[in-house]
């Protein structure tokens, strides 16, 4: 049986994904520009970022900074939306299937593991040996909208290709900070969420969707996480990958058409409720959150959390301890030369093996093209850079090696979408008639 990939067709939430993700590229790297002015034309920019902010109730309290608050709290959310996609993908989406997963899973594991290693190469038994994280993720948003830019006659295809090895990507950067980036762990927290989880998987067990319900146990799994000392993206993950995701059905359809006709023969308030309900059901509540979810995620937490994070000074003596770091060039190997070839040998192995496979329009200059953009790591990588350093210095120093290996990765996609763009048709039109040679006018 084919999956929509293997036919060549999109879904819609993979278009509407699409849509979102590359625009909140814009205004991502937007973010990012004002973080880099407002932190080298002011000294206001970390006072700002470093301002407590409490919340408490008779007693009961949190104080973070406000930085903190970006990084632990809005980018939850961020993560939750990951989570969904991740279930939706996997139950209706692109990557269902074992032949669909197999291709962009192994893709994905070569982007983690080549990154990481070619980092240790440079910082092994170093101070920031343990940093390696920041050098394996691949950032979606930027990715499809550089890919827009520099590719914009690349088939869906490759599109949905790098949109499913980005969700395996996320998958992994956040089980690397679950479990290498968790420095102090309080169990008694640790159990309160894993009890929390136990009860949200038995609401979905038995079927039970009320949002309040399930938003009150995760405010209170998310604040148990937190004092447990593990990463609280865990949670959003977690409580993303519950939310149950399923393609509308003939006979729910059926049942709103029914509804939707005894609405206008009789419109009374009783049957306008039956109707909304079932129009309601008809589509998962997956599909539904990510609706109201994703333009918050992508036009708001995370350039929030890059104007937060992105601020790096650049002045001489930074520049010069980059330039020197064995973290700038960790980082930059990673991201420009360990992910293309990552990600490039993994889709050969399945491919080679049988075990996977991409759709027939792909040809192998558009896959080494994407694999190069795959290199573009930001919204992660700075947040394991958060998480891995605690040197500011050293932060600065791994932050201007991943701008610098995200425009280098950026600049590679398009110098090989330029060279291979004439040859064998990469990332041009397909099915259209060959024109010939000037001039195209009719005879006098």
């Amino acid at each position: 049986m084919t999956t929509l990939s293997e036919r060549g067709d999109l879904s819609r939430a993979a278009r509407s994904f699409l849509r979102t993700e590359s625009g909140s590229a814009v205004l991502l790297l937007a973010a990012a520009v004002i973080a880099l002015l407002w932190a080298n034309l002011s000294s206001s920019y970390e006072a700002f970022w470093h301002t407590p902010l409490s919340i408490s109730l008779d007693g009961f309290g949190l104080t973070e900074d406000l930085r903190h608050w970006v990084n632990d709290g809005l980018m939850v959310l961020f993560f939750f939306s990951v989570g969904l996609e991740i279930s939706r993908e996997m139950t209706i989406g692109e990557l269902r299937g074992a032949r669909a997963v197999a291709a962009p899973t192994l893709a994905a594991i070569g982007g983690l593991t080549v990154p990481a290693a070619l980092y240790l190469l440079f910082n092994a038994g170093g101070p920031a040996a343990g940093a390696w994280g920041i050098a394996i993720s691949t950032d979606t948003a930027v990715l499809l909208g550089v890919l827009a830019l520099v590719g914009p006659r690349c088939p869906d295809q490759l599109r949905i290709f790098l949109l499913a090895l980005s969700i395996v990507d996320d998958i992994g950067a956040v089980l690397a900070i679950a479990v290498f980036y968790t420095k102090h762990v309080d169990l008694v927290a640790l159990l309160l969420a894993v009890v929390l989880f136990a009860a949200l998987v038995g609401l979905r067990f038995v079927n039970f969707w009320r949002t309040p319900i399930y938003a009150l146990i995760g405010v209170i799994m998310w604040f148990a996480v937190l004092r447990s000392g593990v990463h609280p993206s865990v949670v959003g993950v977690a409580l993303g990958l519950l939310v149950n995701a399923y393609a509308p059905q003939p006979r729910d359809i059926a049942r709103v058409q029914v509804l939707a006709r005894s609405l206008v023969i009789d419109p009374t308030p009783t049957r306008a409720l039956a109707a909304q309900a079932a129009v309601t059901e008809a589509v998962s509540p997956n599909e539904r959150l990510q609706l109201r979810l994703q333009p918050w995620s992508s036009y708001v937490i995370v350039p929030l959390f890059v104007l937060a994070n992105a601020g790096i000074v650049f002045d001489s003596q930074t520049i010069a301890a980059a330039l020197r770091s064995p973290i700038t060039w960790g980082v930059v190997a990673g991201l420009v030369v360990g992910k293309p070839i990552g990600v490039s040998a993994g889709t050969w192995l399945a491919l080679k093996t049988g075990i996977g496979r991409v759709p027939d329009t792909l040809r192998w200059g558009q896959l080494i093209g994407g694999a190069a953009l795959s290199g573009i790591g930001f919204t992660v990588a700075l947040f394991i850079t958060e998480l891995a350093l605690d040197d500011p210095a050293l932060q600065n120093q791994a932050k201007i090696g991943i701008v610098t290996g995200s425009v280098l990765a950026a600049l590679s996609g398009w110098m090989i979408f330029r060279v291979l763009g004439e040859r064998g048709g990469q990332c041009s039109p397909s099915g259209l008639p060959v024109l010939p040679p000037r001039p195209w006018r009719p005879p006098a």
